[in-house]
């Protein structure tokens, strides 16, 4: 399916979907799925139900796709819905808290060749990012994870959050600051 509409840009999707074509929403997933899914990982990367929850933004993705005005890039939208979807499922679990961000990626190199020590020196890594991380407010945790993982500009953030784009700068300085306090406080560096 992907080859088909390989050249079409997702607002070309939509609007073939919106006049009725349910083939170029495949499309869509197929360009979406790992995307939301690492996302969600990411963002709330101990809930075990992730896959549903992307199903569910899918599906919501679908139902109000006739509401998509395709002059706007698809891609904040999406990422929007993703956005409600996740906070949802996070009120629906009992303890209302945002789970840790999978920085996996961000500590996959360590400095030693040594492959056991590499290992040791990376798990250290993770958990000390971790450790301050978990302070962080879900909103700059947030934020962090659209820009630095997910590579969105200030105005894609702000469309996704429905905030304005000065206010993403304001977080994701926030968010920066009370990083360096928090690893400064605990020792970190």
């Amino acid at each position: 399916m992907g080859d088909l509409y390989i050249h079409a840009t997702d607002e070309e999707l939509v609007a073939m979907v919106q006049q009725g074509n349910t083939e170029p929403f495949g499309a869509l997933v197929e360009r979406y799925e790992e995307k939301l899914l690492r996302y969600g990982r990411r963002f709330l990367s101990t809930v075990e139900d992730i896959e549903d929850l992307v199903q569910d933004v899918f599906m919501n993705v679908y139902k109000n796709i006739q509401s998509f005005d395709t002059s706007q890039k698809f891609s904040p939208w999406i990422y929007r819905i993703a956005h409600n979807t996740f906070v949802n499922g996070l009120k629906k679990r009992s303890n209302d808290k945002m789970d840790m961000i999978d920085f996996d990626i961000l500590v996959s190199h360590a400095v030693d060749d040594d492959p056991i020590k590499k290992e040791r020196e990376q798990k250290e890594m993770r958990e000390m990012i971790d450790g301050v991380l978990k302070e962080l407010k879900p909103k700059y945790r947030e934020v962090l994870v659209l820009y630095y993982l997910e590579d969105m500009s200030y105005k894609e953030i702000a469309d996704i959050l429905e905030v304005p784009t000065s206010t993403v700068g304001i977080r994701i300085k926030r968010a920066k600051a009370s990083m360096q306090e928090l690893s400064e406080r605990m020792n970190i560096i």
